[in-house]
């Protein structure tokens, strides 16, 4: 094949194709979990996570909560995958070589927000959310006292989640998503001096948590006994007067590979392992998520 704009266009835009064609095809698992918030600012302030929307009897003024004392930032992050291909492969005509390729970059795109987010969540143990406490805590601040979302333990962690809210356990915020692009002129000094044509994938984006009050991390076993009284907890969780139910039902159990047969046994078995019936079958929807591994 002869080395000219024509045919590199060529060559780009068939890769383009292809890129976009795995990456509708990929699959993910982040929408389940996260909420996706696009913005066009560098770094977005979610303080108003400090007031859980609820209603109340409209007697008097409106009650309207101070949220000066609440300061919560994400900031955006650039992200990139590279790769080159040889001068010479598209002088032989081996441009169907890096298909497999194109497709990688892909499904490399498409997964990183799953990265992210889940990793996000393992690490909420230890990460600050809008409360200044990590968002996996024993004490969170509710009115006077405190409240846990926290089942304590040190083995692989698992997560019971109530998903059916606008609001979600992480945010995904997003300034710029992934775009195919290319370093592809003969004149480029890749071309040039190394005779390497570049492709690659970019974007912009980060993670942060939203609520602490919909979601329950446990690092401790998971069985019947600690599944219910994460239940529990988060079914009590009230506003900041103590009294006033939020409402929460968990519903999704989210766990790594190492917590799978038990999960299974929780809540996908109809009976346990002694026949018996078991109070807590389908409770919850199972989400099995190998970033968690």
């Amino acid at each position: 094949m002869i080395v000219n704009q024509a045919n590199l266009s060529g060559i780009y835009n068939s890769f383009s194709t292809v890129f976009n064609q795995a990456f509708d095809q990929a699959p993910s698992q982040w929408p389940l979990v996260a909420m996706e918030v696009p913005t066009s600012a560098k770094t977005v302030d979610y303080k108003w996570l400090g007031d859980y929307p609820m209603m109340r009897e409209w007697i008097g003024d409106r009650v309207i909560k101070d949220l000066s004392g609440f300061k919560y930032e994400i900031t955006n992050k650039a992200f990139e995958s590279t790769i080159e291909l040889d001068r010479d492969d598209v002088e032989y005509d081996q441009i169907g070589v890096y298909t497999p390729v194109i497709q990688g970059l892909a499904q490399a795109a498409k997964a990183h927000p799953d990265i992210l987010v889940f990793g996000l969540l393992a690490a909420g143990f230890a990460t600050l959310c809008y409360d200044g406490q990590y968002y996996f805590d024993t004490d969170h601040p509710v009115g006077d006292g405190t409240a846990s979302n926290d089942g304590g333990g040190s083995g692989a962690p698992w997560f019971l989640l109530d998903l059916r809210r606008a609001i979600k356990p992480v945010i995904l915020q997003i300034n710029k998503r992934p775009e195919f692009v290319r370093q592809d002129k003969p004149e480029d000094e890749s071309v040039f001096m190394r005779k390497k044509f570049r492709y690659g994938v970019d974007d912009r984006k980060n993670v942060g948590f939203g609520l602490w009050q919909i979601a329950y991390g446990s690092k401790d076993t998971l069985d019947a006994t600690n599944y219910a009284a994460a239940r529990a907890a988060m079914m009590g969780y009230t506003k900041d007067d103590g009294v006033t139910k939020l409402g929460i039902v968990p519903t999704h159990l989210v766990y790594g590979p190492t917590n799978e047969s038990a999960a299974r046994t929780l809540i996908v078995n109809e009976r346990n392992a002694a026949g018996a019936s078991n109070p807590w079958y389908k409770t919850v929807e199972p989400a099995l998520v190998p970033w968690l591994a």
